[in-house]
């Protein structure tokens, strides 16, 4: 066996093992990893632009990126802030007039009488409000770490790259580097255009249930935009707020509001996201809900995030390792021999 297949074989074992023993450390590497991706983006447009280094492009790139997001805080947060005290109002107004409705239904009273109050103050709901605040926390120490691997990966790509190519033996370095290189590019694409179609969702939202007279567009525009980094179960989620709100207006605002949503969701789907791909990356809608739901069920909530962009990793390395590196050449050399084989007889 050649030193390249052992060489292969072993940085699986060791993926695979990594994936048992510690599969959120993956996956928080892998998201820090789209993070410096995209800060390098930015920093080599800076760099260009100005004729400064793209280590010193990714610095401004991040400095703007935080005013920007200071700005926005000052200017929003006010409004956000009111918006989301009424949202707080809102909801539990709404779920007494669900609550209300079902009690007009025996099936619905037969639901309603499994869900008592006296539930809510058991030591498990205590439990769960703990592991929430836990969860929360934990969040926001993922984002940390998040924030700073993306940041030290766009400092200093090429010392992580070189590490990786080192893994490899010196006879297919060069094609390490170019695989490398190639899922890099995919990864930047797909970042691209999900950026600009969460763009278009949140702002079409905002102003479609502007539109019918819905309350908090702008902030159920943003839950839908940035939900909209979830392909197709996003969406889903995004609307649940929008609905609660609606509920207390009628069946008729609940029906206008679908039909925004659905709107929105069909516009993006059929006409923003075909344009968009056409010019940046295409994936497979079968294959990325077929992994959403397998990530899902493995990882939670972070490896359905993660779902889209790993699918779009892999379908470069199966491309590029599997199917030319393996098959394809497999094929040439078996061509080969058989050509040599006639010749060698004459």
């Amino acid at each position: 066996m050649s030193r390249s297949k052992i060489s292969v074989y072993v940085l699986l074992v060791v993926l695979i093992l990594l994936m048992i023993a510690a599969p959120s450390m993956l996956l928080l590497t892998f998201a820090g990893l789209l993070f410096a991706i995209l800060l390098n983006a930015g920093g080599s447009r800076i760099s260009a632009a100005t004729g400064m280094s793209e280590r010193a492009g990714v610095i401004v790139f991040a400095l703007l990126m935080a005013a920007m997001l200071v700005v926005m805080g000052v200017w929003f947060t006010p409004s956000v802030a009111e918006q989301v005290d009424q949202l707080s109002d809102a909801v539990p107004k709404a779920l007494e007039r669900l609550e209300g409705w079902l009690n007009h239904y025996q099936w619905g009273q037969d639901m309603m009488a499994r869900l008592s109050i006296e539930d809510l103050m058991t030591g498990s709901f205590r439990s769960t409000a703990t592991s929430a605040v836990t969860t929360t926390f934990g969040g926001l120490g993922n984002l940390v770490i998040i924030l700073f691997i993306g940041l030290y990966g766009a400092l200093e790509p090429g010392v992580y790259r070189r590490g990786l190519i080192a893994l490899l033996p010196p006879e297919t370095s060069g094609r390490g580097e170019e695989v490398l290189r190639r899922s890099a590019s995919q990864l930047r694409h797909w970042l691209k255009a999900q950026f600009l179609s969460m763009a278009a969702v949140g702002v079409l939202t905002a102003l479609g249930l502007w539109a019918i007279g819905l309350p908090l567009p702008f902030l159920l525009g943003v839950i839908a935009a940035l939900l909209a980094f979830i392909p197709n179960i996003g969406p889903i989620l995004a609307c649940l707020p929008a609905l609660s709100l609606a509920l207390p207006n009628g069946m008729v605002m609940v029906v206008w509001v679908l039909a925004v949503y659905i709107c929105v969701q069909t516009l993006e789907s059929y006409l923003l996201t075909p344009l968009i791909q056409r010019h940046e990356v295409h994936l497979p809608p079968a294959l990325i809900i077929s992994v959403q739901i397998l990530l899902a069920a493995l990882f939670g909530i972070l490896g359905l995030a993660l779902a889209t962009p790993l699918t779009a990793l892999a379908i470069v390395l199966v491309r590029e390792i599997y199917v030319r590196d393996y098959l394809e050449r497999g094929a040439r050399t078996a061509g080969q021999s058989r050509d040599a084989g006639p010749s060698a007889a004459e």
